[in-house]
């Protein structure tokens, strides 16, 4: 009986979609962590009404290992206020060239707000629209479908980053942010301060690209510290807050399906990043894409998901 439990609960490598945010390869060989994470999936999980996308001619399988693609949004949640989607950021991942793209869309992209007839900054799809809005307009920008969304409450994210023991960074900048001094270097963050690290723009030169470019390095450090947990009880503490803070479309099938099929795309990122011009319209600021750099963002995203 022992033997067959400690062959039936091999090392589970959890690097699906419930952390497209974090994508942590984690070893569970306990039951009891095994329900919990079962558990905290169906908490996650939030199905959308949305026909399959009119760019992709069938769905995804995940047992032929099809190219998908989700998209990642960390939403600001606030009584009395639906939010804005201020970090929006699109995975592409590929088991056949063992990749994912990590592509960072500046939230003042000036784009069509599909489904709303007008012209906008890309994170006020959510605003108008929710997540379905926002698949839309993401996916009309770049000309690819958008498979999958994961949604994070940024609020929480300092308890995922807390669960995990905190997260070490590189900053290539000196700056403080409510009053806490982030010096350049090699840091060490705890949650709080991840989400501060993680959210400045004013003092950057770079605005909003320095921002993201901290938000995926926070991203990929909590990765790092999350393949290093080795209790038990972590597993459960990170599975509960997730499913707290984590709203999903996919179901635990098909997770267990990704962690079989697509467990060695993982071990690749690639991080990309949109180039824009900022220009006042209105009294308004907007990041401006030439044609040109969409089409080259396209076509990259397209080899990815082998698109023809």
């Amino acid at each position: 009986m022992r033997s067959h439990k400690r062959k039936g609960r091999k090392w589970l490598k959890i690097t699906g979609i419930i952390l497209l945010l974090l994508f942590v390869a984690v070893g569970v060989y306990s039951f009891t962590v095994y329900n919990s994470f079962k558990k905290a999936v169906a908490t996650m999980h939030q199905p959308i009404e949305r026909d399959i996308s009119l760019k992709r001619e069938t769905p995804v399988v995940f047992e032929e290992k099809d190219p998908f693609s989700v998209l990642m949004l960390g939403v600001d949640e606030r009584k009395g206020d639906k939010g804005r989607s201020d970090t929006i950021i699109v995975l592409t991942i590929n088991p056949n060239n063992n990749s994912v793209k990590m592509l960072s869309i500046p939230r003042d992209t000036r784009t069509e707000i599909t489904g709303k007839g007008k012209v906008d900054k890309i994170n006020h799809a959510y605003a108008f629209g929710g997540v379905p809005m926002s698949m839309d307009t993401v996916e009309n920008f770049l000309d690819i479908p958008i498979d999958y969304y994961l949604q994070i409450n940024m609020e929480g994210f300092k308890d995922i980053v807390d669960a995990v023991g905190g997260v070490r960074v590189q900053n290539d900048l000196d700056f403080t942010e409510y009053g806490v001094h982030f010096a350049k270097g090699e840091i060490n963050l705890n949650g709080e301060q991840a989400l501060m690290f993680s959210r400045m723009r004013y003092e950057d030169p770079r605005g909003d690209f320095g921002r993201q470019s901290r938000q995926r390095q926070i991203i990929k450090a909590v990765i790092n510290q999350g393949m290093s947990v080795s209790s038990l009880a972590k597993f459960s503490d990170i599975f509960t807050i997730l499913g707290k803070n984590i709203k999903t479309n996919l179901t635990f099938e098909q997770m267990m399906d990704i962690q079989k099929k697509y467990r060695d795309a993982g071990k690749t990122i690639e991080q990309m990043e949109i180039h824009e011009t900022g220009t006042m319209i209105n009294k308004i600021y907007y990041g401006i894409v030439s044609p040109e750099e969409k089409q080259r963002i396209q076509t990259e995203l397209k080899k990815q998901l082998e698109i023809q």
